[in-house]
């Protein structure tokens, strides 16, 4: 049996094995749109933070719906993060989190009043388990020849 710990061990497993995340917000037509970041940081998949100048469609659009998806992908699996964001102005964290990543993608630093965090705050995370690469394409060949349903791997969802 699976134990909530055990399911937040995958879905950790799966946020830190990705490099780039994709976050999803309602436009200010209400369309959703969504754009690549870099997920700074995360203590646990309940929190997780991002760099961001302020001065943008997409902060701007999140003040407004708070309303977020943030998805993962890795080798290990794939995550589907919902919850809300907000703007934190924290500069002790944006000092913290800062990296040379960060620079490349925004001007100043992280004193600089134009750059500022977005604070995911998760809900629930559906996750899938990847069963690895061999498997899986084990799997999908005998789906191709046959009538059997591929693994694809262990799906869940698990309140953050």
């Amino acid at each position: 049996m699976t134990t909530h710990d055990d399911q937040l061990g995958t879905v950790t497993e799966i946020m830190r094995d990705t490099r780039i995340a994709v976050l999803t917000y309602h436009s200010a037509e209400g369309t959703l749109v969504s754009t690549p970041m870099g997920t700074q940081d995360f203590e646990t998949p309940s929190t997780v933070w991002f760099i961001t100048e302020r001065d943008t469609d997409k902060v701007h659009a999140i003040t407004a719906d708070p309303r977020v998806n943030v998805s993962y992908a890795s080798k290990s699996g794939w995550v589907s993060l919902t919850g809300t964001a907000r703007v934190n102005e924290d500069r002790a964290k944006l000092r913290e989190l800062w990296d040379a990543s960060a620079g490349i993608f925004m001007s100043g630093g992280p004193d600089d009043e134009g750059n500022v965090l977005l604070e995911v705050s998760g809900a629930t995370a559906e996750y899938w388990e990847s069963p690895g690469k061999v498997s899986m394409a084990i799997g999908l060949a005998k789906g191709l020849v046959s009538d059997a349903e591929p693994d694809l791997g262990d799906n869940d969802i698990v309140t953050l």
